[in-house]
């Protein structure tokens, strides 16, 4: 491995950090190298708090040194002002001379104009390392300007035997499939994500919280397709404890920590819902059920990634899992049941 690729892995591994508390900015981690030794590094923490180059410049201790080094970022810094100044001028300002990028921005007020402004002030700029993985890293932010959509995940549980629920005709209540150690892992998911959506027979027979409850992090907005609003008020979803968007094709007034968006059901409703997300700068949603929701997700092909648990149970009959094609991209075994992560081809 080069050491330009060493710096930028170590540019990937701070970009991790803020995951679940930048978006809808992407994950960026930079480092600044004098003499192959790091002098300072930084990531983008927070939304709306300065980026990881800022954070990274400050972080150096001896300010002399910026003339002489090397700064290192997984993407390519901004140009624009935003809720923060444009850090390739704070690169300029700061005489630093040679500038490393994994990848181009593609948000359209970035996207090529902080390598121009750089270049065009004498910084010698080179782009492209560990392009695919610093990608990879942000493929949600990717997918929402690339795509116009937010990053859509699936998620569902099903038995040794291929179902995904009993029969409700026969038994009202849910059972759980898989063991606790996934459970926590759906949380810590749950975290990381913008947004959680389910449709209206899950809300109903299933009564989900939608919270992270087994993790600590942030909580996702929770959205529930009810084209009618059969959804009883008792309902958790409705609780007000947490924000809640309701898709409807009815016009009804918000309330406390509740939204109403009307959708025109007469038409495919996913384009539009995705639109909706879209617009409101929701970078990713995790959609957990029910299983006519996931398979229209599924035959629209309007999906990036399926987490797939299987628990250590036969049900014998019920709903059958929907069926899926893809490529395998992770596998883990979490005690007595597995874990599979699909991606859309």
């Amino acid at each position: 491995m080069s050491l330009p690729e060493i710096f930028m892995h170590r540019c990937l591994d701070l970009a991790l950090l803020g995951m679940g508390d930048v978006a809808p900015n992407p994950m960026v981690g930079c480092v600044i190298v004098h003499n192959k030794t790091i002098i300072g590094e930084g990531y983008h923490q927070e939304f709306g708090q300065p980026h990881a180059e800022v954070n990274a410049i400050r972080s150096v201790m001896n300010p002399e040194l910026l003339a002489q080094s090397t700064l290192y970022v997984s993407l390519e810094p901004c140009s624009h002002f935003g809720k923060t100044p444009p850090c390739s001028d704070l690169i300029i300002q700061s005489c630093i001379p040679h500038v490393v990028i994994g990848t181009v921005d593609p948000f359209t007020k970035v996207a090529g104009k902080g390598i121009e402004r750089m270049q065009k002030a004498g910084i010698e700029v080179e782009v492209g390392v560990l392009e695919n993985e610093c990608r990879q890293l942000n493929r949600r932010f990717f997918t929402f300007h690339e795509k116009r959509r937010p990053y859509v995940l699936l998620k569902w549980a099903q038995t040794l035997d291929g179902f995904i629920d009993t029969d409700r005709t026969e038994m009202q209540h849910p059972t759980w499939i898989t063991n606790d150690l996934s459970k926590r892992l759906v949380h810590k998911q749950r975290s990381e994500e913008s947004a959680i959506l389910i449709g209206t027979n899950t809300a109903v027979y299933d009564n989900p919280a939608l919270t992270v409850r087994e993790w600590t992090g942030n909580q996702p907005i929770r959205m529930v397709i009810d084209r009618t609003r059969r959804m009883d008020a008792g309902l958790h979803i409705l609780d007000s404890k947490a924000p809640t968007w309701i898709f409807t094709e009815k016009e009804i007034p918000d309330a406390e920590n509740l939204q109403f968006i009307r959708l025109d059901f007469t038409h495919n409703i996913l384009p539009q819902l995705l639109a909706a997300l879209y617009e409101r700068n929701i970078l990713s949603v995790i959609v957990e059920g029910g299983c006519i929701l996931l398979k229209s997700f599924l035959k629209s092909g309007l999906w990036d990634e399926a987490f797939i648990y299987t628990g250590n149970q036969f049900f014998g009959k019920g709903v059958e899992a929907p069926h899926i094609t893809g490529h395998i991209s992770a596998f883990e075994k979490l005690d007595d049941c597995k874990l599979h992560v699909i991606r859309n081809r």
